[in-house]
């Protein structure tokens, strides 16, 4: 860089540089704009020059971007397993201070109840009786032997769809049950509730629900298929609702297994033997007893409504299967078949959360693979038939959104690849995982026939309204159904085969587009036929030549060379050569559209075009006085049945992979005969 332009970069990079003053004082110094444009010229070279080693930087140290890159990315997850594990250590910590707490509350209740026993049983069946005579209809409550007071509090119940606040309520919680009674907006006398309900113990769940400002402080009770979400005041009177419900259900049922296992007597009875051969035996539940008082089985009832709530579905599943395999090869007794059914109420409410999770109207991002965990549950319960059901109801909803979704551009190729990329890909996906899912259940695959047979109707219903009813041209057509053939053929790699069905949708379309088209060029040929003055072709320059002749030669006439003549002439009239062109574009067009549906279409519309500039051909002959004009007319058509006629029937062969007898008859048909300048017939 020269002198003048360091001092000029100095100036530039200087800390008090103000542009304002710098203009003003140049424009003073300039002695015109000469000197304005050269000192433009200074600016700009530098601009340049320092943008240059911008770009020199950036490569040099292209290379550290990308590597402290992914120290970053490594950085971030390192930070978040940090916080998973802090957030482990923290609910370990919470969790053995809530046992050390429980454990102290149990001694000291202990010792409490060993000093007091009958004084605190008898205190607080006191304390019950004067609360509930507060609530209307709740006489009958103290009926229960033995039911006393364990808890009770103000909360307020808030709508589980909306979270918005309902009613005011208050709850009283028994050694058996927990009642729930709502205020009474005009008190009469000692009355300040209202009987609501009456839930078991056993009969619902508890679970907390985490704080979410402003809704905090919140707890729900789940009895399937219902559920309530009640507020405490603050977090310290939540926590001991969920402190004291937990212990009481845990007492309770620790105080009813005992009297369980009392009902099981120790020595059995020997039955009397009957000698009436039409007595059926009936079952002995002392001597086929099955042990029901495991804890776990105890405990099964909640732990499947815990696991529902928290969408744990596989822990719910697998304890079903912990369950049907202890009690496989157990015999069927009373409490099994109640047991059972207490279970399956709870299959059918974690079958219908399975279902919800597979239904459409849920979030259809993440491919089909987030359906992976719901299809494969269903499937563990037996329910493969739904699951398949479901899965591809899901997977033709995700699909129909993604093609609503996108964008059409105005070029009509550029949507089509992107149509296809889309759908194809999204079919293929499918099947991989629909694969994976049901591999054992063989009996599905014949849905997912079905359903891709509807899949692809909804793909040429968009692939249609693109392509076809914007009245494309034929060869933008071609093209778009070629690109939808090559991407069908993808899914012959899996084992799919929906060729058969894209052309049985599009062909109906194509033989529009393909006469449409036809009717076209048979106008086209009749006007300038009308126009015919039968001149040899002057292309005036020898560039327009070279492309004619490189036109001809890419339509497979490479004896063109023969009928040129002299500088830039050509032997032939511009209608015939005109009419070649169009003709072997539609042919090549047509080829690209094939398929055996389409065979005689495309055959008779081949041949009406022949036909169009063959009868003209013919007629001119007949009509014509003039001998040099009648060669002239003689040659072109020397031309079509010589030369272009073999060339069509050749590439439709090959297009199509057998001769085509009507082109070949035709051909014969209209064999140019050389007749005497002065005769009238010239074709047979």
């Amino acid at each position: 860089m020269t002198e003048t332009g360091n001092r000029l970069r100095k100036l530039l990079e200087s800390p008090n540089f103000e542009p304002q003053n710098y203009v003003k004082l140049l424009s003073q110094q300039s002695d015109g704009d000469r000197d304005l444009q050269e000192h433009r010229q200074k600016i700009q070279n530098l601009a340049d020059e320092t943008a240059q080693n911008l770009k020199k930087n950036v490569y040099k140290n292209y290379r550290q971007f990308i590597e402290t890159a992914k120290e970053i990315s490594y950085l971030e997850s390192e930070m978040y397993q940090l916080s998973h594990i802090l957030t482990e250590q923290k609910s370990i910590m919470e969790s053995i201070t809530q046992a050390l707490l429980s454990a102290d509350k149990d001694e000291t209740s202990k010792e409490m109840q060993a000093a007091f026993p009958k004084e605190t049983e008898e205190l607080k069946q006191r304390t019950l009786t004067s609360l509930l005579e507060k609530v209307e209809g709740a006489k009958t409550i103290m009926d229960t032997p033995g039911r006393h007071l364990v808890y009770n509090g103000d909360l307020v119940e808030f709508d589980v769809d909306n979270m918005s606040p309902i009613q005011k309520v208050h709850a009283f919680l028994m050694n058996d049950c927990l009642l729930i009674a709502t205020w009474l907006p005009n008190r009469r006398g000692t009355v300040k509730y209202k009987y609501n309900a009456l839930y078991d113990l056993e009969s619902f769940a508890v679970v907390n629900v985490k704080d979410n400002p402003p809704m905090k402080d919140m707890f729900k009770i789940l009895m399937f298929p219902d559920s309530r979400i009640f507020q405490a005041e603050n977090s310290k009177v939540k926590k001991e609702w969920l402190e004291i419900l937990d212990e009481t259900k845990k007492s309770k049922v620790s105080k009813e297994r005992p009297k369980k296992e009392e009902e099981v007597p120790t020595s059995p009875v020997r039955a009397e033997v009957s000698t009436n051969p039409f007595d059926e035996d009936e079952p002995v539940d002392a001597q086929e007893g099955v042990d029901l008082s495991l804890e776990w089985i105890q405990e099964l009832p909640e732990d499947l409504d815990v696991c529902i709530a928290q969408r744990d579905f596989e822990g719910a599943v697998d304890l079903l299967d912990k369950l049907n395999g202890y009690l496989k090869d157990q015999p069927v007794t009373q409490k099994v078949k109640e047991l059972r059914l207490t279970v399956e109420e709870r299959v059918r409410q974690l079958t219908e959360v399975l279902v919800f999770e597979l239904s459409p109207d849920r979030s259809l991002r993440g491919g089909p693979k987030a359906t992976r965990r719901a299809v494969s549950q269903l499937i563990r319960l037996g329910q493969s038939t739904k699951a398949c059901e479901l899965f591809l109801k899901n997977r033709a909803s995700a699909v129909q959104t993604a093609i609503r979704q996108l964008r059409i551009e105005g070029a009509t190729l550029l949507y089509i690849h992107k149509l296809c990329n889309i759908f194809f890909t999204s079919l293929l996906e499918t099947a991989k995982e629909f694969e994976m899912d049901f591999a054992g259940n063989t009996g599905c695959y014949s849905a997912f026939v079905v359903w891709s047979k509807s899949a692809m109707r909804m793909f040429v219903d968009a692939f249609t309204k693109q392509v076809f009813d914007s009245k494309e041209s034929l060869s933008t057509a071609a093209e778009c159904v070629k690109v939808a053939k090559e991407h069908c053929q993808q899914l012959t790699e899996i084992g799919l085969d929906l060729t058969f069905t894209l052309q049985s949708l599009l062909v109906k379309d194509i033989k529009a587009a393909l006469q449409s088209y036809n009717d076209i060029i048979m106008e086209a040929t009749k006007h300038r036929n009308s126009e015919e003055m039968w001149r040899r072709m002057n292309l005036m320059t020898p560039e327009a030549l070279a492309k004619l002749k490189d036109e001809m030669c890419s339509c497979g006439i490479g004896s063109f060379e023969q009928y040129t003549g002299d500088d830039c002439w050509v032997n032939l009239s511009y209608t015939i050569v005109a009419f070649t062109k169009q003709m072997m574009s539609f042919l090549e067009e047509g080829l690209k559209l094939y398929f055996p549906e389409l065979h005689m279409v495309l055959l008779e519309s081949l041949r009406e075009i022949i036909l169009v500039a063959v009868q003209h051909v013919d007629y001119s002959l007949r009509c014509e006085q003039d001998p040099e004009k009648k060669a002239f007319i003689l040659q072109n058509a020397s031309f079509l049945h010589d030369t272009v006629l073999p060339v069509v029937e050749r590439r439709f062969e090959e297009g199509v992979g057998k001769p085509a007898k009507q082109l070949q008859d035709l051909r014969k048909s209209t064999r140019p005969v050389r007749v005497n300048p002065e005769s009238t017939t010239s074709m047979v």
